[in-house]
Order: C-alpha cells, then sequence, then structure tokens
C-alpha cells in the first residue's frame, strides 16, 4: 500500500492516543530469536514457567502463527509521565511511573479495537488481532524493525524524542503495508542502565535476568522474596525506574500533552504506614482501576514491610508488630525481617516474636522468625 496509506493509518493512530506507529514484516531477526533462547536456557524467567512454554515459545519467534494470512504488524506507542525528580521521603515508597494512573493493559486494548474498527473502514475487508503485552510477542524487536525504537541495554525499548517513557502495543493484519525502515542502534557504549540497576539484574546487555529485577519481584514474584535482595529494594513497592532514571535519551523528555493513564497525585509516593494498615476491601478500593492490584494485597504489604525494613523509621515499629496478626504468612513474615532491621534489640519486640513463634505454623515465617533471632 502506498504511503499516502500509512500517513492515513498514522493519523487514525495519534487520534485514538498512540504518538507513534511503524510498519513491519512479522518476522524475527536471528539475532532476537538467540538471545529468547539464552534466557529461557538460563531460566531466567524466574516462577513465569509460561514464559518457557514451547508453543509460546514458538509463537515469539514465528509471529506469522498469531494470526492466519497475517503480513503486515503495526507497532504502536502510547506515550506516558515520566516520574517527577523529588525524591520520596522514608516514610513513603516509590511506584513505577507507569503505574502511576491507571492499568496501561485496560487503556490501551479498549483504544486498539477502536483503532481496528477505523482500520476496517479505511483498508475494507481484511483479518486482524490486537495485542497489550499478555501475548506471546516479541514486541520490542518488531517495534525495532519498523523503525519505531531501537531495544537499549535494559532491554526496554527506546526513541530519540520519547526516551523509553511509553508502552508499545501490536496490531496484526493481514494488509499488505509497505514495512518502515528497521531501527539502529543509538546506545554507543553507554552502559548506564547496566551499571544502575541495583540488584544487577541487567547481566549483560539486552538481557535482564528477572530472579533479580526488582521489577519482577514486587509485581510478578509471589513467594517470600531472597534475604539478601531486600536491601537492594530500598523503598521501591512496585516496579522500578532506575535503569530508565539514568539513561541519557531520557534526559529531555517531557510528558505528554494527554496522558491516557491519569497519574493520580495519591500514587506518586504513597504514605507507607497507611498502605500497611489497608484491608482487603480497602485495597481493592484504592487500586481498583491500577495496575498495583496485580499484586494483590499480600504481594503489595510484602513489599511495604521491605520498604519498612529499609527506610531507618523506627515510628514504623508499633504498625509492624500490628501487622503480625495477620492472616497472610507473606505478610507476616516480611514484617518480622522488617522489625529486625528496625527494632532487632527491642525486648518488647524480640517478647511478640517469641510470642508469634509459639502458634506459628507456617514454615517460612518461622524461617524468618529464626532469623530475626540470630541478629547480633
Amino acid at each position: 500500500m502506498t504511503n499516502d496509506i500509512k500517513f492515513h493509518i498514522r493519523t487514525l493512530a495519534e487520534h485514538h492516543g498512540f504518538a507513534m506507529c511503524a510498519f513491519s514484516r512479522p518476522n524475527i531477526k536471528a539475532i532476537d530469536m538467540h538471545t529468547l533462547d539464552t534466557w529461557i536456557e538460563a531460566k531466567m524467567y524466574g516462577e513465569m514457567d509460561y514464559m518457557a512454554e514451547h508453543v509460546r515459545t514458538f509463537r515469539r519467534k514465528n509471529p506469522e502463527n498469531m494470526l492466519d494470512g497475517v503480513t503486515t504488524v503495526i507497532s504502536l506507542a502510547m506515550p506516558y509521565s515520566p516520574p517527577k525528580q523529588e525524591e520520596a521521603s522514608p516514610k513513603q515508597g516509590v511506584i513505577a511511573s507507569y503505574a502511576h494512573g491507571d492499568d496501561y493493559h485496560e487503556v490501551m486494548k479498549k483504544r486498539l479495537k477502536a483503532l481496528a474498527l477505523d482500520l476496517d473502514k479505511l483498508l475494507g475487508k481484511h483479518g486482524q488481532r490486537v495485542y497489550v503485552d499478555t501475548a506471546p510477542v516479541l514486541e520490542h524487536a518488531l517495534a525495532a524493525n519498523g523503525g519505531l525504537a531501537w531495544q537499549g541495554k535494559h532491554s526496554l525499548s527506546l526513541n530519540r524524542n520519547y526516551g523509553s517513557w511509553f508502552l508499545l502495543a501490536e496490531i496484526f493484519t493481514t494488509a499488505t503495508i509497505e514495512p518502515d525502515e528497521t531501527a539502529n542502534q543509538h546506545c554507543g557504549t553507554c552502559t548506564a542502565c547496566i551499571d544502575a540497576c541495583p540488584t544487577k539484574a541487567i547481566v549483560a546487555p539486552y538481557i535482564v535476568d528477572a530472579r533479580l529485577c526488582i521489577s519482577y519481584l514486587t509485581i510478578e514474584f509471589k513467594g517470600f522474596i531472597p534475604e539478601k535482595l531486600r536491601k537492594p529494594m530500598g523503598n521501591r513497592i512496585f516496579g522500578c525506574d532506575d535503569c530508565q532514571l539514568v539513561c541519557p535519551w531520557n534526559n529531555d523528555v517531557d510528558a505528554p500533552i494527554t496522558d491516557f493513564l491519569n497519574p493520580r497525585e495519591d500514587a506518586l509516593s504513597p504514605n507507607l504506614a497507611k498502605l500497611l494498615r489497608l484491608d482487603e476491601a480497602a485495597f481493592r478500593q484504592m487500586f481498583r482501576k491500577s495496575p498495583v492490584k496485580r499484586t494483590g494485597r499480600s504481594g503489595l504489604l510484602r513489599n511495604v514491610c521491605i520498604a519498612m525494613g529499609n527506610s531507618g523509621e523506627v515510628s514504623f515499629v508499633p504498625d509492624l508488630l500490628d501487622i503480625l496478626r495477620d492472616e497472610e504468612p507473606l505478610i507476616r513474615g516480611h514484617a518480622i525481617w522488617a522489625l529486625g532491621q528496625l527494632a532487632g534489640n527491642s525486648p518488647e519486640v524480640a517478647q511478640r516474636i517469641n510470642d508469634l513463634e509459639e502458634k506459628e505454623k507456617n514454615k517460612d515465617v518461622l524461617v524468618e522468625i529464626a532469623g530475626f533471632k540470630r541478629k547480633p
């Protein structure tokens, strides 16, 4: 199809909130396949076992299998607001900037479907399928194939105008549209993102070990966070922006004129004590439209306990003692660790831990109690 058609599609995409739009064939380069294989073979997916399923891996390498007769992938990007640079106080938690507002899955899927309807009118009858993040699609590789962005050494996509502060989506279509030129790399010898990672999760350029990544640990991982990784988490309670914050390509990126994720002030640096007091109903209400709801109450409060333990704020001790009565072992266990960091030498705290030990049944919590008692 002609460039006029591409212009019309880009105009429609912008109307629906997608500032960037690029076209490529449904093919994956050999180097991207090799990187995926290396990542899976090393089990860097952690507990996300679905990432290693044969069918999903096959589809990632062969996107033409995502839709019968597909000839074109339309990669789309929706910018969101970079985080404000003010540092949170020790009494506040840090939430990754993309999660300061509404859940991008829901926002983008709705807008993608509306764009797809407009493409039906523009292109005539054709097959198409829309994807936002959850499908087995190598979205960063496809975006690079279409010139929308190149993949940075932190594995995220980068664009000269928007840095990395945008989210990707795709429309697979049977309409044959002229592909754009592949993106060039512009990271050079820079290793700022690798050097800044608090847990050294970027184990090599373009390869992130999820088992070490704070985003994975605070969102996808459902268990007890390894003790050696708790200190580096600092006060991050949902995701991590550190690798993006140090990237030179993000230095002069402004917030979009309209942020369709609708960021909210109360999500920028929430009060940790207030979060720890949330019951299930209050958690659901507070994070009703937010991606933070993915952690569940127990996962978020686990992260809050770690942030409290790293804060140095002894004023958190009463709240942590109260949460020892919670029915969730995940919360009790991490509250014990936090108490060890803040008040490990307190006779009152030690007595409360002893009282808990007498009736505790969960083996993971008992391990945390043993760790508390070993502290000098």
